[in-house]
């Protein structure tokens, strides 16, 4: 079994059961998207490609740190700490705190976040929600993307694929009123 089939089969096993917000597709396939989008790019570094898998681990399951630091390594767990929110804090302050590491985050974690937005925008097509709800949830997410795009553009030349990405996400936030993120 190669290395990146245990970091899937373990956020298959605990994600199991999960569904993403059209209440049937399994949640399992959002994270395959993630880490899709992040092959097409050409990224095959096995750490960035395990903490694909695990990116919404510690937000979605009882999945500790520690427990990813010894079963996948400090790298892997510091990146996916980067991506999860601090379930400690309150809703506001969750919040400040989710952006603020966004901002300081790596390049690598950017390019998580990147492809985490493209799927995520990709599912929210399917969901149940509400128009309202899910213009909020674009709005979120453009807000994100805002944090992490100057990294994103000074790194294109490692990554040509970021440009092509990110004009996929304008065309699916524009139907959502929303500008497109200036490259």
């Amino acid at each position: 079994m190669s290395k990146l089939h245990v970091p899937e089969n373990f956020a298959r096993e605990r994600h199991s059961g999960m569904v993403e917000n059209d209440g049937i597709t399994p949640y399992y396939e959002h994270l395959a998207s993630v880490v899709s989008r992040l092959k097409n790019l050409g990224i095959s570094d096995q750490d960035v490609i395990s903490s694909s898998w695990l990116h919404d681990i510690l937000d979605y399951t009882e999945t500790s740190f520690d427990e990813l630091d010894q079963r996948f390594g400090s790298k892997v767990a510091v990146l996916v700490l980067s991506l999860s929110r601090d379930k400690s804090l309150s809703g506001a302050k969750q919040e400040d705190q989710y952006v603020k590491q966004l901002k300081e985050a790596s390049f690598e974690a950017k390019l998580i976040k990147l492809c985490d937005i493209s799927a995520s925008l990709r599912d929210l097509k399917n969901s149940s929600f509400s128009k309202t709800r899910k213009t909020k949830q674009v709005k979120k997410m453009t807000s994100y993307l805002n944090i992490i795009k100057s990294d994103l553009i000074k790194n294109k030349s490692q990554v040509p694929g970021i440009i092509g990405l990110i004009d996929g996400i304008n065309e699916m936030i524009s139907r959502y009123g929303q500008r497109p993120i200036v490259v």
